[in-house]
């Protein structure tokens, strides 16, 4: 009986050393989805940079227009003109390319957010299972105890019997 007792304490130690490591992990993840949602909150004011950049960009463009104007004949501010424009244009394919990159990331972030939200509910669902078995098997060495507890008194009260009647014989 006592290595039973012994063997269930061993058990119940594993299956909460068990859990501990369940709970380390999903505060583990936890964390994770905080860097991603401070990563996202990051995308966010990036994004409100693009449009303030934009906004330049349409400022940079009405500039060039008026360069255009002034620079009517006059060769060398046209090729100055020229090289602002193919900076524009660079900077734009650049920020484009950032752009998908960045949409790019957030797609697998969130691809990998979900897969770990799928994990934490599978994890807490085996969890929850294991809990119900050992409560079912924490009940069930209760029964046989009592049983056995009972069936000890039996034999105790029959053994008083027993010699009360051998002396009596």
């Amino acid at each position: 009986m006592e290595a039973d007792v012994s063997e269930m304490r061993n058990e119940l130690q594993s299956r909460d050393g068990l859990w501990r490591r369940i709970q380390l992990e999903c505060q583990k993840l936890h964390t994770e989805l905080l860097k991603i949602k401070e990563y996202k909150d990051m995308q966010e004011i990036q994004i409100k940079h693009q449009s303030s950049h934009v906004q330049l960009t349409e400022k940079l463009g009405n500039k060039n227009t008026e360069l255009l104007l002034f620079a009517e004949g006059q060769e060398h501010q046209e090729e100055e003109l020229n090289k602002i424009r193919n900076h524009v244009y660079r900077e734009e394919q650049s920020h484009c390319s950032e752009q998908e990159r960045m949409k790019t990331e957030i797609s697998d972030l969130t691809e990998e957010l979900h897969q770990k939200e799928i994990t934490i509910a599978t994890i807490m669902e085996k969890a929850s299972l294991l809990e119900r078995q050992l409560k079912m098997e924490l009940e069930t060495k209760h029964k046989l105890l009592t049983k056995q507890q009972l069936l000890e008194f039996h034999y105790q009260v029959i053994k008083s019997e027993n010699t009360h009647l051998k002396e009596m014989v």
